[in-house]
């Protein structure tokens, strides 16, 4: 178990000079999907899961709209990929047992994000309480939320009451015991 951990931590740590030399959303594509998420450009409607079938062509040409963690082991160590991605509108993170509540204050905390970022989907990462959730208020944008199987949320109501106060025009869904 000690070994995927280590394991995890290199796949996540970011290669500043790659991202210089490919651009930031090849370089993101890279992390992601060594790291077992999905991603999904511009564009198109087809999700990229294979590295090694990663499109090349003319920098920038493929920009990051939708990124889905499901099963990854992204972790926060690699969340400076997600600085200079500029189009991604949704991002699903499900049973991501690395994502904890300092993930997702830093999403928010992404300028970028703020402003593209319209959809987010937080399900089963069980590392994630309250205080994660009420960090996405940051995420002015944001137009749907969607909170499932989340039993480090202890404070719902409050939680709650705190995001509608923050995001008036944001649409919460909630499926949480």
């Amino acid at each position: 178990r000690h070994f995927w951990g280590w394991l995890n931590a290199v796949f996540n740590k970011v290669d500043y000079e790659r991202i210089q030399a490919v651009g930031p959303d090849r370089a993101a594509s890279e992390w992601l999907l060594r790291c077992g998420a999905l991603v999904r450009y511009q564009g198109y409607q087809k999700w990229q899961q294979d590295y090694n079938g990663l499109p090349t062509g003319p920098l920038g040409k493929y920009k990051i709209e939708a990124i889905n963690a499901t099963d990854s082991c992204i972790m926060y160590r690699g969340f400076d990929y997600l600085d200079g991605l500029e189009h991604v509108t949704e991002i699903k993170l499900q049973k991501c047992i690395y994502i904890q509540d300092e993930c997702l204050q830093r999403l928010s905390e992404t300028k970028n994000l703020q402003k593209s970022l319209l959809q987010l989907k937080i399900i089963s990462c069980g590392n994630v309480t309250d205080k994660g959730i009420i960090a996405l208020h940051k995420l002015t944008n944001l137009e749907y939320l969607y909170l499932s199987d989340l039993p480090g949320i202890r404070e719902k109501e409050t939680t709650v009451h705190v995001l509608q106060r923050a995001l008036p025009n944001l649409e919460l869904e909630l499926d949480l015991e």
